[in-house]
């Protein structure tokens, strides 16, 4: 993948990012918790994308992103705390309950905590960025 395509991607994938934290905010605050739940998900998702794309990593399966997170940049360079790896896989955890258990009912304060946890989730990973790339 040429440099600037990967930037572009990058960019992208950030600006997707935050356009889903803001839209689970705005959720949150309307009492739509299965949909801020959602976009909570998806903001770590695009945000993990933004590192794949700078690892020419491309997959379109979230499991599959995920582990590779997990792999490449918990367990084996260390870059990140594990408690990165614990927000993504309890965001995926409730992402799915929220989309597909139809009996399912966010608890408020936890979602609360997801969303604090998800900011920081993606502040760390736009601050390693940072030192990679012009973001």
């Amino acid at each position: 993948m040429e440099l600037e395509n990967k930037n572009i991607l990058i960019l992208k994938a950030i600006d997707k990012s935050n356009e889903a934290v803001e839209s689970a905010e705005e959720n949150y605050l309307n009492k739509h918790y299965e949909t801020c739940q959602n976009r909570l998900y998806y903001a770590i998702f695009y945000i993990v994308n933004a590192l794949a794309y700078k690892d020419n990593f491309i997959t379109s399966k979230h499991a599959q992103l995920m582990g590779w997170f997990n792999k490449k940049y918990i367990y084996d360079d260390k870059i990140f705390e594990s408690r990165l790896f614990a927000i993504y896989k309890e965001a995926y955890t409730y992402r799915q309950l929220s989309d597909y258990d139809f009996m399912y009912k966010p608890d408020v304060d936890e979602l609360l905590m997801l969303i604090k946890d998800t900011k920081y989730f993606i502040s760390v990973i736009k601050k390693y960025l940072n030192g990679k790339f012009l973001i």
